[in-house]
C-alpha cells in the first residue's frame, strides 16, 4: 500500500509541471492572438492605403506601357474578401514582433543562460531576413515579373470601353489587360512569401550548425544537389522569365554560401573555446 502511495505521489509530481508548461502555452497563446486580432482590425481601418502601396509595381509597370493603372471586381463580395485579405496580411506583420516575443517568453525559462544568448540573435535575424526578403521580392522581383506578364498584350492597349480609345488600324484582336483585385493580391502575396521564407536559408542553416546538425563541410559537399534543389525554386517561384529566375537562384546560391561561411565560423569558435578548456579532441585521419 506504501509502494501505491508513493507511485502516485511521484506521478502527480510528474504531472504538475506539464500543467504548469500548458497554462503558459495558454497564456502566450492569448496574448498572441490579441495582439494579432487587434492589429488585424487596425490594419482594416486603413486597408485602402496598403492597397495603394501593394499595387505600386503593377501601376508602375501599366504606366510605362502608357496604360492607365486599374483593377476590377468580378464578383459583388470580392472588395469585402480582398480587404480581409489585406487585414490578414498586414496584421501577421504588425503584430509579428509580439508574437516572437511572446515565443521567446515561453522558452527562455528552459534555456540556460549561454543557450539564451545563442538563440536570440536568431530569433531577432528572422525577422529581419524576411522583411529584407519581401523587400526583394516587392522592388525588384515583381517589378520584372509584371513587365513580363503585360509584354502578352497586343494591338490597341486601351480598354474595350474608352471612349476616348483610338479606333484600331490593325486587324489584330486586342490583348488587353484586365486584371482581377483578388487575383492581383493573390499573386503579390504568393511572391513576398516566397521570397520573405527563402531569405530565411541563413537563419535556418546557421541555427542548424550551432546546435550540431550540420557542417559547413557537409553543406559544402552536397552543394551539387543544393543548387538542383535552388534551380527547381526558381523555376517554380518565378513566372517563366528568365531573368527573373536567374536572379532568384543568384540570390538564394549566394545566401546558401554564405550560410556556409556562417557555420563554418561557428565551428572555427567552438573549436577555440574547447582547446581552451582542454576538451577539444584531434579527429584521427
Amino acid at each position: 500500500m506504501a509502494s501505491k502511495t508513493q507511485n502516485d505521489d511521484e506521478l502527480d509530481d510528474s504531472s504538475a509541471p506539464l500543467i504548469e508548461h500548458l497554462a503558459e502555452l495558454r497564456t502566450r497563446i492569448i496574448w498572441s492572438m490579441i495582439a494579432f486580432i487587434t492589429a488585424m482590425v487596425l490594419c482594416y481601418t486603413v486597408w485602402n492605403p496598403i492597397y495603394n502601396f501593394l499595387t505600386q509595381p503593377i501601376c508602375h509597370a501599366l504606366e510605362t506601357r502608357g496604360q492607365e493603372c486599374g483593377l476590377i471586381l468580378l464578383k459583388l463580395q470580392e472588395g469585402f474578401f480582398v480587404a480581409v485579405r489585406i487585414s490578414l496580411l498586414g496584421g501577421f506583420v504588425l503584430s509579428f514582433p509580439i508574437i516572437a516575443y511572446q515565443m521567446w517568453r515561453f522558452v527562455a525559462p528552459g534555456l540556460y543562460r549561454n543557450e539564451k544568448a545563442a538563440f536570440l540573435p536568431f530569433l531577432v535575424a528572422s525577422p529581419v531576413m524576411f522583411f529584407i526578403g519581401a523587400a526583394f521580392a516587392f522592388y525588384i522581383i515583381l517589378p520584372m515579373a509584371y513587365d513580363f506578364f503585360l509584354g502578352f498584350q497586343q494591338g490597341p492597349l486601351q480598354l474595350p470601353d474608352d471612349a476616348t480609345a483610338p479606333v484600331a488600324e490593325s486587324p489584330l484582336a486586342a490583348i488587353v489587360f484586365q486584371g482581377s483585385v483578388d487575383e492581383y493580391l493573390s499573386l503579390t502575396t504568393k511572391f513576398i512569401l516566397a521570397f520573405g521564407l527563402s531569405f530565411q536559408l541563413p537563419v535556418l542553416l546557421t541555427l542548424m550548425g550551432r546546435a550540431g546538425l550540420v557542417s559547413a563541410e557537409g553543406l559544402g559537399s552536397v552543394r551539387r544537389y543544393a543548387v538542383v534543389a535552388i534551380l527547381v525554386l526558381a523555376a517554380v517561384a518565378t513566372p517563366p522569365d528568365v531573368i527573373s529566375q536567374v536572379v532568384l537562384f543568384t540570390v538564394v546560391y549566394g545566401l546558401y554560401e554564405v550560410s556556409i561561411q556562417l557555420v563554418r565560423r561557428i565551428e572555427r569558435k567552438r573549436e577555440a573555446e574547447l582547446r581552451a578548456q582542454g576538451l577539444w579532441v584531434e579527429d584521427d585521419e
